[in-house]
């Protein structure tokens, strides 16, 4: 579908024409574009010259080399493309998608214009045209007077299966022995540059490589590992791009290991040690003791070791020696029997090797007696000894902790009368609880018999044998203290409400004979207050109530008399803020009266009249005179 195009790395390297000609795929029906069925994005492709509009202006389509000479102050860059759904069109420089500006600038066609164009403005355009079908993408070379630009990748490959994989020059590429690698360089310049390629900073012949710019590297091994350089030359200048090439080898296994021999050497014979191996080895040890087991794999890069028990990450107390290939157990009782393995991985592959470890059983034993618990009297016990055995042999109790124990029956020992000796009764309380006091015990010499009784004997006889215990000592020698305090100072506070003020007081420890002494000495006595609320008199409040005014009725429901109520000074008798006397109930300001019912004739006064109510047929009748009962 391209005759004139060839794809290289997923960009279009063209043929230098001077001719301007529009090529598309054949599928693309223009005239029947809105019913054409669904199609992936295809970049149309046009092959001419930078078409020079004017000494300031420069425009031009993809697969094109654009110089950037002193005077151009603008360049367009053209993107056209079809497909079913409508592509949508994005810009990319260098790899890293083009950040829009003042100077840079998506036109309404996708056009890329770039303004004042600066040397920062050099490098690789991309325009790539996706729908949910596919993509495409077109570069175009940007240079600055003609000089050589490489379109570098800093990308990093990593080929673990392929037989052949292809990057871009300044890529890091770790790629599987035998593979078949392509290094390509694509190149743009005025005049076209001339491309050289080095390994590790020596130049390669031309059998090493292909033209266009793409280097060939077959049936690589770990001899072909190196920097790999691409330099661009014409008559502006030189560029250059270098690529790593590292070759991977996957972790194999090893019949031996050099480390593993070392650490023997030094930790002494009676250590144990296996290698593991892919098909399995087997280790039996006697519990705690200590093991080494070693993982010989090779590869490249050196493989990362994993050590893993019963298939889970290695979690219980170890030591990792040599770079992990080496596993230490300090204590295999703090392992059970099971597989350990270690699991080797690079960037290439993985192995996994294994080991089975068989830890020996600990029994309890009972064919030894204990010392006998007393050397006379009648409570001598011996008790069968346990002892934890590992192939006949004593070994630490603890390892036994987990298997049951033997029913054991004790044996009577020492049964026979002991030697006089004294004996003492617990100390009597204290005479005084502090200034110094005596307490007493009782001192007597006796004899245990092997029947368990004791009996009293001379005190010669234990004297013999000890001195005689004393029977009185002094006590509670510390001094009698307690608290004391000064007089209450000084009310001293607000002046309205009660229990508001402060008054305070000294308050220190003393002996009974009036010396003062450190406040710790008096610490177990209850403390008297220092600080308490107070008031007084001459700022206390009261309610002041006046008398009641008349009743204004001298009968029946309605009569009331009322009152004056003020919270006043109790010295100055002059009012202050009700809300001062708050902490006491507030006398009432008004009560009924006369409540009796009003005899019949009786006048009521004015006001008092129309307070008479009577109902009749629903109506409420207020009447100026009395004429009965309400």
């Amino acid at each position: 579908e391209y005759p004139f195009h060839r794809r290289v790395s997923g960009f279009t390297s063209s043929l230098r024409t001077s001719s301007a000609e529009t090529f598309i795929p054949t599928s693309v029906d223009l005239a029947n574009g809105l019913h054409r069925p669904h199609q992936k994005p295809a970049i149309l492709r046009k092959i001419s010259a930078a078409q020079q509009l004017s000494a300031s202006e420069v425009v031009t389509h993809l697969g094109q080399t654009v110089v950037l000479a002193s005077g151009t102050l603008s360049v367009l860059l053209h993107c056209e493309a079809v497909g079913n759904p409508k592509p949508i069109i994005s810009w990319a420089k260098n790899g890293e998608e083009v950040k829009y500006n003042d100077r840079l600038l998506l036109q309404p066609d996708d056009s890329l214009q770039i303004l004042a164009p600066v040397e920062a403005d050099v490098g690789f355009y991309v325009c790539n045209a996706s729908n949910v079908l596919g993509s495409d993408s077109v570069s175009i070379a940007v240079t600055l007077a003609g000089k050589p630009l490489i379109k570098a990748s800093r990308a990093t490959v990593i080929n673990t299966e392929s037989p052949a994989v292809t990057v871009d020059i300044g890529s890091m590429l770790k790629t599987i022995q035998k593979a078949n690698v392509s290094i390509n360089c694509q190149v743009a310049g005025v005049p076209e540059a001339k491309v050289t390629w080095f390994k590790n900073k020596v130049k390669l012949s031309s059998t090493h490589h292909l033209h266009d710019g793409l280097l060939l590297i077959a049936n690589v091994s770990l001899s072909d590992q190196g920097l790999y350089s691409c330099k661009a030359t014409n008559l502006h200048g030189e560029v250059t791009e270098s690529s790593q090439l590292l070759v991977l080898e996957p972790p194999r296994p090893l019949p031996y290991l050099d480390d593993l021999t070392a650490v023997l050497s030094n930790a002494g014979p009676s250590i144990h040690s296996v290698l593991t191996s892919p098909s399995g080895t087997k280790l039996t040890v006697s519990p705690g003791s200590s093991a080494l087991i070693g993982c010989a794999v090779d590869g490249h890069p050196t493989p990362n070791i994993t050590w893993l028990y019963s298939g889970e990450p290695l979690s219980l107390q170890h030591q990792l020696l040599a770079a992990g290939r080496i596993l230490q157990i300090l204590n295999v009782s703090d392992f059970t029997d099971g597989e350990l393995s270690c699991l080797a991985q690079n960037e290439a592959g993985s192995l996994t090797q294994v080991m089975s470890l068989a830890i020996q059983e600990y029994q309890w034993s009972a064919d030894k007696l204990t010392a006998c618990s007393a050397s006379c009297g009648h409570r001598g016990l011996q008790l069968p000894q346990l002892r934890c055995l590992l192939d006949g042999a004593e070994v630490n109790a603890s390892h036994c902790a987990d298997t049951p124990k033997p029913a054991l029956q004790p044996v009577a020992c020492n049964r026979r009368d002991c030697p006089s000796r004294w004996m003492v009764t617990s100390w009597s309380p204290c005479t005084w609880s502090c200034g110094g006091g005596i307490q007493t015990r009782r001192v007597m010499c006796q004899r245990l018999t092997a029947k368990g009784s004791s009996v009293p004997v001379s005190n010669e006889a234990c004297a013999l044998v000890s001195k005689r215990p004393v029977d009185t000592q002094n006590c509670n020698m510390q001094p009698c203290v307690e608290w004391a305090a000064s007089s209450w100072g000084q009310c001293n506070g607000p002046c309205i409400g009660p229990r508001l003020a402060v008054q305070h007081r000294q308050v220190f420890c003393q002996t009974k004979d009036g010396t003062s002494v450190s406040s710790d000495q008096c610490s177990s006595l209850p403390r008297p207050l220092s600080t308490q609320n107070c008031w007084t008199d001459v700022c206390s409040v009261h309610w002041r109530v006046s008398l009641w005014t008349i009743c204004t009725a001298t009968c029946g429901n309605y009569g009331f008399q009322s009152r004056r109520v003020d919270c006043v000074h109790i010295r100055t008798n002059k009012p202050v803020m009700e809300h001062h006397c708050s902490w006491r109930p507030r006398p009432a300001n008004w009560q009924r009266c006369n409540i009796t019912p009003c005899e019949h004739g009786t006048l009521l006064r004015g006001r008092e009249a129309e307070q008479c109510r009577s109902r009749k047929e629903g109506r409420v009748v207020l009447q100026k005179h009395n004429t009965g009962p309400c």
